[in-house]
């Protein structure tokens, strides 16, 4: 038998407001005449400010990031000029924590009732930083691109210096071209727990032997490190730092010269694992000046994130020199 007892309707306050909460969106309101600014608990929690006290625009202006403040204020002052809904993104800072804020609403002061303008604020962090996941990604993806292209081209150069026919030449560039990609060969388990990808000189030899005419142990280019194994991680992102090295070099350092020379050392120093790539006999090159270009500043953020470390440059008059410190549980790990 069915109970006589009507259903609760669906559409009434307090089940608008447990949608409203479930979504994630805090309601606000702005009195655009005393600047006095209201938000519900959502919006309380999601700006880090007291429930109940007295909130104006300017009190949540010190919570937005210093370099969206005056493009926010300018922002919600000209939306009563805007006809229709008008979006807002922008940062806001918690402490130590960043997050994307959106504000939304309708402008041309349609939606103002008694000098108030109305509307909400979405939590939006995770698809900005998805966003921007993307946009390094595609950033990244092109400067690989361009630096396989100026590697083509150089090891072209090479090899026709080397080679007396067009068959020695294609089989010589051949061989270069696919040695740049043997790094990825050298996964494998090492004994006696020293990683479990490569030994630090095998793949450092082998990132560098398509530069070379009698491999990276002989002839114009030197690798001496000590013995140690490297992660299948940190071998992935090592061999990101040579090749974006080795592109350099080969454009504008010693690898483009016939008499070019290049020592890769290593040594062990504390808990960190010094890796010294000198350059010898290649063209003069000035220091880098202004902002750094997206190779130096993806060799910074993959050597400080992935490695624990640091790389400094030494623009000498004799040539190149990069320190490349690395943090020893980082390249095993």
């Amino acid at each position: 038998m069915q109970s006589s007892v009507p259903a609760p309707p669906l559409w009434n306050e307090r089940n608008l407001r447990r949608a409203i909460d479930a979504a994630g969106v805090a309601l606000w309101s702005w009195n655009v005449d005393t600047d006095d600014f209201a938000m519900d608990d959502q919006g309380c929690t999601l700006w880090h400010v007291p429930r109940g006290g007295e909130v104006t625009f300017e009190h949540l202006s010190a919570h937005i990031h210093p370099a969206d403040r005056d493009r926010v204020r300018a922002a919600f002052v000209g939306t009563r000029g805007i006809v229709g809904p008008y979006e807002i993104d922008f940062r806001i800072m918690i402490g130590e924590e960043i997050r994307w804020i959106s504000a939304r609403g309708v402008g041309n002061d349609a939606g103002m009732h008694l000098r108030q303008m109305f509307g909400v604020f979405l939590n939006v962090t995770g698809r900005k930083q998805a966003e921007e996941g993307h946009e390094l990604l595609a950033g990244e993806m092109s400067h690989r691109v361009k630096n396989l292209l100026a590697i083509a081209s150089g090891l072209t150069q090479i090899t026709s210096r080397s080679t007396t026919t067009a068959a020695e030449m294609a089989t010589e560039l051949t061989a270069r071209l696919a040695a740049l990609g043997r790094a990825h060969d050298l996964v494998r388990p090492l004994p006696g727990h020293q990683g479990d990808a490569a030994l630090l000189g095998d793949l450092l030899s082998v990132l560098l032997s398509p530069y070379e005419d009698m491999g990276a142990f002989s002839g114009r280019i030197r690798v001496a490190v000590p013995r140690m194994g490297v992660s299948e991680l940190a071998a992935t992102t090592l061999a990101l730092v040579i090749h974006e090295l080795a592109t350099n070099s080969l454009k504008y350092g010693a690898l483009s010269a016939e008499a070019g020379t290049l020592d890769v050392s290593g040594s062990t120093v504390d808990d960190e694992i010094l890796i010294v790539w000198t350059e010898r006999g290649g063209p003069t090159v000035p220091a880098a000046g202004g902002p750094q270009g997206y190779g130096s500043k993806m060799l910074a953020r993959s050597v400080n994130g992935q490695l624990g470390g640091s790389i400094s440059y030494d623009w000498s008059v004799d040539g190149l020199i990069v320190n490349l410190r690395i943090k020893a549980d980082r390249l095993a790990a």
